[in-house]
């Protein structure tokens, strides 16, 4: 499972794009990849709030995944 990363998720992974692969437990929700986002780098947990959007659409923690979407991390965003 490809996981694209922006913004400050970028910078906490310190990649673009993470790959949850076989060896490990594939998330079957949206909120069970943000519970091992948080897992796995435990910054996650330090963010207000994060969104995921699965094939190009923002999807709510009950959405479920499969190997082949593509999910993409988003924080929150300032502008000023």
């Amino acid at each position: 499972m490809d996981v694209l990363l922006f913004g400050i998720a970028k910078d906490i992974v310190g990649n673009s794009e993470i790959q949850i692969t076989s060896k490990e437990k594939i998330p079957n929700s949206v909120q069970e990849l943000k519970d091992y986002l948080i897992r796995k780098f435990p910054d996650f947990g330090k963010l207000s709030s994060f969104a995921v959007a699965v094939n190009s659409e923002y999807a709510q923690d009950d959405v479920p995944l499969n190997r082949n979407d593509e999910i993409a991390i988003i924080p929150p965003v300032s502008g000023g």
